[in-house]
């Protein structure tokens, strides 16, 4: 009796959050408005250099880590 409540509540927090989760905010305006601006509507000067920059520097981190961690295998091997 216990496990049908708690998945009926289940059922029902899940159902109430999911029709929240879809509600999307309108549209923003188109940029071609009358004062013959055309900038894009959406995110147009988005910085992402630095962004590209730290995730090279954490892949190049990653890969050495694992280039470390096959040489100290085979090191152990050969012992």
């Amino acid at each position: 009796m216990k496990k049908k409540i708690s998945i009926a509540g289940l059922l029902l927090v899940l159902a109430f959050s999911l029709q929240q989760l879809m509600a999307q905010a309108p549209p923003p305006p188109s940029g071609t408005g009358g004062s013959g601006d055309t900038t894009p509507a959406g995110g147009g000067g988005a910085p992402i250099g630095s962004g590209i920059g730290i995730l090279l520097a954490l892949g190049a981190a990653y890969g050495g880590k694992k280039v470390y961690q096959v040489l100290q295998k085979q090191e152990s091997i050969e012992e």
